[in-house]
């Protein structure tokens, strides 16, 4: 009786977001070498479509929509179009959010906004789209990927330590509210990870935020993490077995090995 209340389907199909790259396109390899049917969203689905093209080689199965979470009608769109090419979905990774430099008392009210939109509310417009139908099978993985800001605020980022601190408030407490749904809502915290996301910088800008990292002590060593580290955690949390949930898991880069005289 246990066995059959706490069963997971053989097929699983799993969404990712801000799939066209980075920790999303990491995510979306993982889970489809992990057996998961992909689904991928994005505004870029062209690169997107080179992901999912990588899975089908590999033998995989994967689906490309567009989606922009700032905009409810393309969300529930996707989630519509998604469903209807792979059937009930399983697993969500809410990852799409952008960061852009800025000091906060300078940085417009209006793309101040924007950025909350996409990386808390967006998230939230996802959650709308998917978990309800999760709620009702008694059984589905949500897991928003966050950062290491929402426990570590880092300066001159405009909203994005505020985005990840509410992103993360919101999960906590869904947590709450899901709990005897048999959905589990889970967070994984990336540390400093190598993608896409500030590549498009100003150089000079990029400097003096990386500096000011140092100076407050937010950046002790130089390693970054590739994607496929968090890609990996990802998978590690939605495949855990009925009965067991991991609600929060912190991904660092380790530090280089420090010569003996440096001890």
């Amino acid at each position: 009786m246990t066995r059959s209340k706490y069963a997971q389907p053989t097929r699983r199909p799993a969404v990712v977001t801000g799939a066209s790259s980075g920790i999303g396109a990491a995510t979306a390899l993982a889970l489809a070498a992990a057996g998961h049917p992909v689904a991928l969203g994005a505004r870029r689905t062209d690169k997107c479509e080179e992901v999912a093209a990588a899975v089908r080689e590999a033998g995989g199965e994967a689906v490309v929509h567009a989606l922009d979470l700032t905009d409810g009608e393309s969300v529930e769109a996707f989630a519509k179009g998604v469903s209807g090419d792979l059937g009930d979905i399983e697993v969500v990774v809410s990852n799409a959010g952008a960061v852009a430099p800025g000091t906060i008392y300078e940085v417009d009210p209006e793309r101040f906004g924007r950025e909350i939109d996409l990386n808390l509310t967006g998230a939230q417009r996802l959650v709308r789209a998917f978990v309800p139908g999760m709620v009702e099978r008694q059984r589905g993985d949500f897991v928003f990927v966050s950062s290491d800001v929402a426990v570590r605020a880092r300066p001159f980022m405009s909203s994005y330590a505020a985005g990840k601190w509410g992103l993360e408030g919101m999960a906590h407490a869904l947590q709450m509210e899901l709990e005897g749904t048999g959905v589990r809502a889970s967070i994984v915290r990336p540390g400093p990870t190598w993608s896409e996301m500030g590549t498009d910088w100003d150089a000079d800008e990029a400097a003096f935020v990386l500096n000011q990292w140092v100076r407050f002590g937010l950046a002790r060593h130089p390693h970054f993490m590739k994607p496929t580290a968090i890609a990996d955690a990802i998978t590690t949390v939605v495949s855990a077995p009925r009965g067991v949930h991991l609600n929060l898991v912190e991904v660092s880069p380790e530090a280089p090995i420090a010569k003996p005289e440096d001890r």
